[in-house]
């Protein structure tokens, strides 16, 4: 018989932990909702929707192999995770699996006394064909314990699917990657700086990636990220300047000391938050329309279905801004007036050091308004009869947040 077994959790006592049998002939439903077979209260689990995820009998499989269960998350707000893997939709369980309802939520072992007892029945039956106790080893047996095997020589091979799973891998190959590449481009300071700037932009949005524990393919985010930067170099982006910076009041060539920071600071909204923030958002929403006419499975690949969704590739397409930003403004400029006054090789060494922390800062910064943006628009689909609201929401904080950074650089000028 499977069952569930509640790990222990902080603040719960022991004896209201949870073991459930579950049943045979009717779906198991966990969830805040009283009606739910496994009943969660709501002061010890807030990241528990009211109906969060079910585990059933796998018909198909059986009706083959014996009963197989499988877990299906309910469209909760803050997923279901199997062995600290955010699922889509169903899984099958086996014996072992650790089951979390939301990122940091309850956590339940899943168990079946069957598959024990069977286990047990097979190590007694070869047990039982053993050699005696007093009987004598072949010779040929004896060499063919010394020696030695593929995997001995090269482990890799039989842990290469579960080394294919760590969290490390693909960052080191990744890191490897670009160590050669920037030692083919020492001497070439264009190519340098960005092969430098694509790393510490992609090593920021994999901190992200993780965080968000759901998996997106890497052409989707590679693509949002292109098309960013498309847009930019595009007639879409005059239209915004023009809208924004010369019909609106958004303006931000001026003098800070000449206008005062209220002033300062509404056109930092208007021509620096709104229009970046919405140049941004373009790339998510041509995935949300991409994805709604799309057939499975690359309607879920390509689209936007929940916040994380939003989070994702509202992140990845500020990686894109902030590197052709960085790249196709900043350094340059800098480059350029330092090599005026102390020559083209310290020009571009001073390009260099400022490449590093202005990268790092604008990318986390653009990230962080752009994943919170894409967040409520995740969230809008969720909840379609409020997703104006909710996007005008998420669209103007989003705005206020990048118009106040970019304004606190100026404070102390009226300090």
């Amino acid at each position: 018989m499977a069952f569930l077994r509640q790990l222990s959790t902080r603040g719960v006592y022991e004896e209201k932990l949870i073991k459930k049998y579950l049943s045979e002939i009717e779906e198991i439903v966990l969830g805040r909702d009283p009606k739910c077979q496994i009943v969660l209260e709501t002061k010890f689990y807030t990241t528990v929707s009211r109906r969060h995820a079910l585990i059933r009998i796998h018909t198909k499989q059986a009706k083959t192999t014996g009963l197989v269960w499988e877990i299906c998350d309910l469209n909760s707000s803050n997923g279901t995770y199997i062995n600290g893997r955010r699922i889509q939709g169903s899984q099958i369980l086996q014996v072992g699996d650790r089951i979390r309802l939301g990122y940091k939520g309850p956590e339940f072992i899943f168990d079946n006394l069957s598959y024990q007892k069977s286990t047990l029945s097979v190590s007694q039956s070869v047990n039982s064909t053993s050699l005696p106790v007093n009987s004598v080893p072949n010779v040929e047996d004896v060499e063919d314990t010394e020696s030695i095997t593929l995997t001995q020589l090269f482990p890799i091979a039989s842990t290469g699917k579960q080394l294919a799973k760590k969290a490390y891998l693909y960052p080191g190959i990744i890191t490897v990657f670009f160590v050669i590449l920037m030692f083919l481009t020492v001497g070439r300071a264009i190519a340098f700086n960005f092969l430098l700037a694509a790393y510490i932009a992609t090593a920021a949005y994999y901190f992200v990636y993780q965080l968000c524990g759901k998996q997106k393919p890497w052409w989707v985010l590679f693509g949002v990220a292109l098309t960013t930067v498309i847009i930019l170099l595009s007639p879409i982006l005059t239209l915004f300047i023009g809208v924004f910076r010369f019909i609106l009041p958004g303006d931000i060539s001026v003098n800070p000391e000449q206008v005062g920071f209220l002033d300062f600071l509404i056109r930092m909204f208007f021509g620096a938050g709104l229009m970046e923030e919405l140049l941004k958002a373009l790339p998510v929403f041509l995935a949300l329309l991409i994805g709604r006419n799309l057939p499975d499975p690359w309607r879920n690949k390509i689209g936007v279905w929940e916040p994380l969704d939003g989070i994702l590739l509202g992140t990845a397409s500020a990686v894109g801004f902030t590197l052709l930003e960085t790249l196709g403004q900043y350094v340059p400029s800098i480059v350029d007036s330092a090599s005026l006054q102390l020559g083209v090789d310290a020009g571009q060494l001073v390009g260099l050091q400022l490449l590093i922390p202005r990268i790092l800062g604008s990318v986390a910064g653009h990230m962080a308004y752009s994943g919170y943006f894409g967040y409520f628009i995740g969230l809008s689909v969720l909840r379609r009869r409020n997703s104006w609201l909710i996007l005008g929401v998420g669209y103007l904080t989003a705005s206020i947040l990048h118009a106040l950074w970019n304004a606190s650089g100026v404070l102390n000028i009226f300090l």
